[in-house]
């Protein structure tokens, strides 16, 4: 099953009115949230974190004396943004998890597999739990590889990287939890692994471009749930 298939099935269905709905609301609440938080704290965090930014450069660079208070500040400010914006967009996917991947599932299960048996492997209390997984193990990469943020060729990389395994791990189980049984779901989930964490990589990188990162919890949503139903059906088949 093509990863681009799946995108453009995504994209394909993005108009239809009950997905517009779903793309608007939970991202609007988001960024009301974080919007609120970064209004009140924004400037004293990025102040903190330069100054500790520069304690460090002082302390690695003590054979020069350079005024780095502009550079650290910027920096804190670009961190900053690197972690606002996956705060909006995992938000926005942890409601769109909660209220909206039913009804998409819903939807691509009725115009796309409809003869696919539902045999129902998940629930409520699973969802639940594959969210803390998600949230806790993103929480822990972004703890262990805090020493390489800081460094320039990697800083970049390191939160799209987690973020690309983390968008997986939420959108995977409520996109089968429905239709495949639990060995089902162990099975294509160990067979996609590398499908799934690119089109969860992919996810990472559209966040953070501009409007397009509005659409992106939605579309990716789709994309999901049309790659593991159609991996679904094809291993049923093969069985």
């Amino acid at each position: 099953m093509s990863i681009a298939r799946s995108l453009l099935y995504g994209v394909a269905n993005l108009l239809h009115p009950r997905m517009l709905w779903l793309m608007l609301w939970p991202m609007l609440i988001a960024l009301a949230i974080w919007g609120t938080v970064a209004i009140a704290l924004w400037v004293r965090v990025a102040t903190l974190i330069a100054s500790v930014l520069q304690r460090w450069l002082e302390t690695a660079m003590f054979f020069a004396n350079f005024n780095l208070g502009d550079a650290t500040l910027i920096a804190a400010h670009v961190l900053l943004f690197l972690v606002f914006v996956p705060l909006v967009y995992l938000t926005a996917l942890f409601i769109l998890g909660i209220f909206g991947m039913q009804a998409m599932v819903d939807h691509v299960a009725r115009r796309s597999f409809p003869d696919l048996e539902r045999r129902r492997g998940g629930g409520v209390a699973g969802s639940g739990w594959n969210g803390l997984v998600a949230l806790f193990g993103m929480l822990g990469l972004g703890i262990l590889t805090l020493p390489f943020w800081l460094l320039p060729p990697l800083w970049p990389l390191i939160p799209v990287a987690i973020l690309g395994w983390g968008n997986q791990r939420l959108l995977r189980y409520d996109a089968l939890a429905e239709h495949a049984d639990p060995a089902e779901m162990a099975r294509i989930f160990r067979e996609r692994r590398g499908g799934l964490y690119l089109l969860g990589l992919q996810l990472a990188l559209l966040a953070y471009v501009p409007i397009l990162g509005l659409f992106a919890p939605v579309i990716f949503g789709l994309a999901f749930i049309y790659y593991l139903l159609d991996a679904l059906q094809a291993a049923r088949q093969h069985d």
